[in-house]
């Protein structure tokens, strides 16, 4: 396997080679320590300019928008700098901004007309081919659902939005127990169906919901937030980054100013999004996926979690995505280097997601008193080497898991080629080919 998702560490990043250059840039006017969260976290704004037209053939034989249902959520602690990924966002959006600010002004215009007509005279009707790229964050329920359908009349565009605080995305699916069903339909761009049908006329409306959204938010809340959603897909849905606490230092983070150069270098990257049309297959790409699905069984064996397992499904599609969009801005070529950002991105949301989720994610089999220790972890590597199989029941025990299964996690860690036994000493000794693979 690639990286550690069970270090308290975050993965490094790899390098920026041929190819993706753009990374470098994009997160460049950002402090130090927000540049390796933000570059997953506030994706989604790039992937936004990305049209409807733009689809991708994945490993699975079909063929997906690239641009639109990617969605974020940036977590860390009050103060530590969350605030950068609106700069960064702002300095990405400014097309959509100025877009809206003209639609904002003939909206008004319209609902002046609305109230100096006297009441016996016909009103004017709403402009109908009115749309914003990038809403407020206080969009209300009927107003995003009425913005969806505009965007669908005018071509299949996709909105970004940007959320200060997880909490206000309920605003936009009408309570929280219809977030599950939005963030569906926005992750995997389909129509909304009846619990988005709104509009200012009343009359119903079943737009496609073509959405990329980014969230941020303090662990506490993320984890309120996610509590009741953790095996309905809602959460697997949405990519997670986190920011380490940190040590205690007496220096103000440093940001850079979002100048006319970084304006003009932007312009020109989201130019080569906004003007791709088609529909592709990048082999590399897939191949690089089905690395990753089997990556995944291995992480999820030294684990022994399925719930692990289930949530890598979405983390290796989120990446697929983001390095498809990598793709386009390198002139629609592929590069060794996009594959490696690809592997690291579907890891980093796994460890992101371990960091703040872990005990949520998969609380036990069984109630101990150690309930404490409970959560994801590679047993193979909490064990001695060479091990017995006792040690590895009583790591179970410890951790939550059932005994009964120790003899099948022991098979299977001698099927994947993880252990070797030995009948000389009746123990388990980790292999060669396990060793080498996690260094």
């Amino acid at each position: 396997m690639t990286y550690d998702i069970f270090s308290s560490n975050p993965p490094q990043e790899p390098c920026t080679g041929r190819g993706t250059e753009f990374l470098k840039f994009f997160t460049s006017k950002a402090s130090a320590k927000m540049r390796q969260p933000l570059k997953p976290s506030a994706f989604p704004a790039v992937s936004a300019h990305v049209p409807s037209e733009v689809k991708m053939k994945y490993s699975d034989g079909k063929y997906y928008e690239i641009g639109a249902g990617q969605l974020s959520h940036l977590i860390g602690v009050s103060g530590i700098g969350k605030r950068e990924q609106s700069h960064l966002v702002g300095a990405t959006c400014r097309d959509f901004e100025a877009h809206d600010t003209a639609e904002f002004q003939r909206l008004a215009l319209w609902s002046s007309q609305m109230k100096s007509r006297a009441a016996n005279r016909a009103k004017p009707e709403r402009p109908t081919d009115i749309y914003f790229l990038y809403p407020p964050e206080d969009i209300t329920k009927p107003a995003f659902a009425q913005n969806c359908q505009a965007l669908e009349q005018n071509g299949g565009l996709t909105q970004y939005i940007n959320l200060s605080e997880c909490e206000a995305a309920t605003r936009i699916a009408g309570s929280k127990s219809q977030m599950s069903v939005l963030i569906r339909n926005a992750f995997d761009v389909e129509r909304g169906g009846g619990q988005l049908r709104a509009s200012e006329s009343g009359i119903s409306a079943n737009p496609v919901i073509r959405l990329c959204m980014t969230m941020s938010s303090t662990p506490e809340v993320a984890q309120a937030f996610y509590k009741r959603d953790m095996r309905n897909g809602f959460f697997s849905r949405i990519n997670i980054a986190y920011v380490p606490r940190g040590e205690r230092i007496g220096k103000i983070p440093k940001q850079k100013d979002y100048d006319e150069d970084y304006f003009a270098t932007m312009d020109m990257y989201l130019q080569k999004l906004k003007t791709a049309r088609g529909s592709f297959c990048v082999k590399q790409l897939n191949k690089v996926a089905d690395q990753l699905a089997e990556e995944m069984v291995d992480l999820a064996n030294l684990a022994d979690s399925d719930d692990l397992f289930e949530i890598s499904h979405r983390s290796i599609f989120s990446s697929w995505k983001k390095a498809a969009v990598l793709w386009l801005l390198n002139d629609q070529t592929y590069t060794r280097s996009i594959g490696e950002w690809m592997v690291y991105f579907c890891y980093y949301d796994l460890w992101a997601r371990l960091q703040v989720f872990d005990q949520m994610i998969s609380p036990g089999d069984v109630q101990t008193d150690n309930a404490h220790k409970r959560g994801q972890v590679n047993m193979l590597e909490s064990l001695p080497n060479p091990f017995s199989e006792q040690q590895l029941e009583n790591l179970r025990i410890s951790l939550g898991k059932s005994k009964e299964g120790t003899k099948h996690q022991i098979s299977v860690w001698v099927n994947r080629n993880f252990v070797a036994y030995s009948n000389q000493t009746g123990l388990y000794s980790k292999t060669e080919e396990y060793l080498k693979g996690k260094s």
